[in-house]
């Protein structure tokens, strides 16, 4: 765990209280229903309104929490203990909307923070997933309009959205390594002709958070609906995908921690030939490189986000980060089923459900295959390959 100041062990409380009243009590509920009850999301949105931790992650001047990255380290720790599809309800609006112009910081910022609206982060496509410039969404002047066509899917959130941030390619810019798109954001409001959005297929990974298909057939946008300016798309979603992939690197911490519990209470309780397991090697050093693992993959969130707090994290730490984390919480999990044996798949144990819930994180945000790939690019590119 982070060292903590006295703010932070007084933040780091509220959040564990919270935990304790308002999510872990619906975990396995909404695990087996395989969604969210409105009276329970909308309950945990109330109430994390009450004690603060709503819009937490926005700056005050916004109506938000003005939490610094260091504490939101903490916060998201404690929030990756759980289900996206629970926490999640605790909203933390995309920073990216703070690129809002004044008028639509009153249209979508604002009611944003205040619970009033939801957003989505649309990008992902059926054919562009880790491959950006390979999006086929597109928008296309029309007198003083754009002409919005394509599609986006894996598109997650806890419930159906007021708007969505949809990234699509408006042009082409010349390179000295090609052609390459420019991609523009694009404020869509739900409801507006010729935009279909459908709950997707059903995860086993977070149960009951929700991810949506979205279609868009000529839908007619003006140039109000540009965030940020024509073509800056790509930098606008690159800072919110790099503190992203730290953000899951926290979570994933937080995760491993009490699986690592879990583990290490079954290894002192579970007897076999007479003696605790945890003190048979095979078991024992797996709980030690656990703790080990773990305890370097806190080091590595909290030196990005230092090196972000200096304004010098790079693509590579946060890519270097997620991998790391994400790998690491698989592991953790997986040798932790096995130290249960056969009761760690059982549905009345809570490990198999962690298990499965780890599962994606090597995945989302990024896999750990085109990380591994912006980390060798980094190491390449200077050197002319």
């Amino acid at each position: 765990m982070y060292d903590t100041s006295n703010d932070s062990k007084l933040l780091l409380d509220t959040v564990q209280k919270f935990m304790n009243d308002e999510i872990y009590p619906h975990e396995d509920r909404v695990d087996k229903l395989g969604y969210v009850p409105d009276e329970i999301g909308k309950q945990i949105e109330e109430k994390s309104k009450e004690v603060g931790l709503f819009a937490a992650n926005l700056p005050e001047k916004y109506g938000g929490g003005g939490l610094d990255y260091s504490s939101m380290m903490v916060v998201e720790r404690e929030y990756g203990k759980t289900s996206h599809a629970l926490h999640s309800w605790i909203a933390r609006p995309t920073e990216i909307l703070l690129a809002c112009n004044e008028n639509q910081m009153k249209e979508y910022l604002y009611p944003c923070v205040k619970g009033d609206k939801r957003e989505l982060f649309a990008l992902t496509e059926p054919d562009a997933g880790s491959d950006i410039m390979s999006m086929k969404s597109n928008a296309k002047k029309d007198g003083a309009d754009w002409i919005l066509n394509g599609s986006k899917h894996f598109i997650s959130g806890p419930c159906m959205p007021d708007f969505a941030i949809v990234f699509a390619a408006t042009g082409e810019d010349e390179t000295p390594r090609g052609k390459r798109k420019r991609i523009t954001a694009f404020l869509v409001d739900v409801g507006i002709p010729g935009f279909d959005i459908q709950e997707g297929t059903k995860c086993i990974s977070y149960r009951g958070y929700k991810n949506y298909q979205l279609s868009f057939n000529d839908v007619r946008l003006s140039d109000d609906k540009i965030l940020g300016s024509e073509g800056n798309g790509l930098s606008l979603s690159g800072k919110w995908l790099s503190m992203g992939r730290i953000w899951v690197g926290a979570t994933c911490c937080g995760k491993a921690e009490r699986i690592l519990d879990l583990a290490l209470d079954w290894a002192a309780q579970r007897k076999q030939f007479g003696k605790p397991i945890g003190t048979f090697q095979a078991t024992g050093f797996k709980l030690a490189d656990m703790k080990m693992n773990l305890r370097a993959a806190d080091l590595l969130v909290k030196d990005a986000v230092d090196r972000a707090l200096s304004g010098k994290m790079t693509d590579e730490d946060a890519a270097i980060v997620k991998i790391f984390c994400s790998e690491m919480l698989n592991k953790v999990a997986d040798d932790t089923v096995q130290i249960f044996g056969g009761m760690g798949l059982m549905e009345e144990m809570p490990i198999e459900r962690l298990w499965r819930d780890s599962r994606l994180e090597r995945i989302w945000d990024g896999t750990s295959e085109i990380q591994r790939h912006i980390v060798t690019r980094s190491m390449l590119r200077p050197l002319g390959a």
